[in-house]
């Protein structure tokens, strides 16, 4: 029997890869450790549980994002084409039916005549066998340890939190209205407009509510800027949620007519539009304090949460030090990193390394030389940014366009910029594809 490579993971980097050593022909072992062995997020068994937000963001060419998306559309990303086939209405956002989203890859995973699945937890890789580790930011503590012990050094870290969904028959719909920032896609979003003396009232409760204390103490916390608690968020000043989550820009209160002083805004989690995600309410308030502060909100009065905030430890390794620019380590080329574990931020960041990785590992078997895509294409931009980040300042990155390299032409709009930016990556990932085939 030909020699199998595993994957080490079941969330989003580790099925996005399988699925792509599997369509290469090869034979596939992936491994998830659900539900043998539970995290502190994940509620299911399903593979590629979304265990944060039900976004993967924005869906249009002038954001970054958007344009990861469609480069991996046209690189046959099997998390890129679930998402399109059980998206829901989120404005100019990817968003997806989670449930339906999870179910869809684990049935095609499990279908998979080169693939199978084993539900156990993996806490060493024998030497020599080829594998992807793809154990994501909640990785257990043994293959930590392991790791820490092959690596020869500790793990960077960071908390990560997560937002509070409520039922859509608890909302009172007379105090919010439809609407997507400027008028933007399908207006899906539920607002809540705050005047200002219900936004102050708001922001005093708010900084001064008690949160779990279950973490305090064990290490010195550092929070992700792209996901930071909402709570921590606000201590930073009065207006500081203002020019954040709750910036009413691009918004008008049909009522009034007017721009309100702030907006929170609720995003369907599935196509029935029974539960609400609070957008950007990542939390680590106590869940009676969560139920206390937030149903003090217009319009979520009777609020019924069905999942409230939590915070967990997310790990990720030192990967300017540690890896190739193909995600192989440095000191054993069988050895392949992908996902939040290799330290890119988001669902779709994470997908995609699983992608290259998985792309990757079957041209080493295959004695090819790997992937290493073009920093003005979105994939390469990430990676490159990740391989080759200041290593004592190595922090998570989401895709942004401040990672490519600049055009020459710089007298133009922001917009401009950035449709230009996505037309030169996709112009110039045509000619690599091109170029890898011939």
């Amino acid at each position: 029997m030909p020699e199998q490579i595993w994957v080490v993971g079941g969330g989003l980097a580790g099925t996005e890869a399988a699925w792509q050593i599997a369509n290469s022909g090869r034979r596939v072992v992936l491994y998830e450790m659900r539900p043998v062995r539970n995290t502190p997020a994940h509620t299911s068994d399903l593979l590629a549980e979304l265990v944060c937000s039900n976004s993967l963001k924005a869906n249009y060419l002038e954001n970054a994002s958007g344009l990861l998306k469609e480069e991996m559309r046209r690189l046959d990303s099997l998390i890129i084409k679930v998402a399109d086939e059980t998206r829901v209405p989120a404005g100019g956002a990817l968003a997806v039916d989670r449930g339906e989203f999870a179910r869809r890859i684990t049935a095609l995973i499990n279908n998979h005549s080169q693939i199978q699945v084993v539900r156990e937890e993996v806490t060493s890789i024998p030497l020599g066998q080829p594998a992807i580790i793809a154990s994501g930011p909640l990785t257990s503590a043994a293959l930590s340890e392991w790791l820490k012990q092959l690596f020869g050094e500790e793990y960077f870290y960071f908390y990560d939190a997560v937002a509070p969904i409520v039922t859509g028959e608890s909302l009172d719909y007379s105090k919010v209205f439809l609407a997507s920032r400027y008028g933007k896609g399908e207006a899906e979003y539920l607002n809540c407009p705050l005047n200002e003396m219900k936004y102050h009232e708001f922001w005093e409760n708010l900084v001064s509510a008690e949160t779990h204390q279950s973490h305090v103490g064990e290490v010195e916390q550092h929070f992700f800027e792209g996901c930071m608690p909402i709570e921590v968020l606000a201590r930073r000043g009065k207006d500081t949620l203002r020019y954040g989550p709750l910036k009413p820009v691009g918004l008008l209160d049909p009522i009034t007519g007017k721009r309100p002083y702030a907006v929170i805004q609720l995003r369907a989690e599935n196509k029935e539009k029974t539960l609400y995600n609070l957008v950007g309410f990542q939390t680590n308030l106590r869940w009676g304090e969560q139920a206390r502060v937030f149903r003090q909100l217009p319009g979520l009065e009777a609020a019924e949460f069905v999942r409230y905030g939590v915070m967990h430890r997310n790990t990720f390794i030192n990967t300017p030090q540690l890896l190739l620019p193909s995600l192989q380590w440095k000191g054993a080329e069988n050895l392949f990193f992908a996902g939040q574990l290799i330290g890119v931020e988001g669902y779709v960041e994470s997908a995609a390394a699983g992608l290259v990785a998985g792309k990757n590992i079957v041209r080493w078997k295959e004695g090819k030389r790997p992937l290493i895509f073009p920093e003005e294409t979105a994939i390469g931009a990430l990676l490159s940014h990740i391989i080759s980040a200041e290593i004592r300042q190595f922090q998570p990155m989401n895709i942004n366009f401040g990672l490519f390299p600049p055009l020459k032409r710089r007298n133009t709009s922001k917009f401009e910029r950035n449709r230009e930016i996505s037309a030169r990556a996709l112009a110039i990932m045509a000619d690599f594809l091109s170029n890898e085939r011939n």
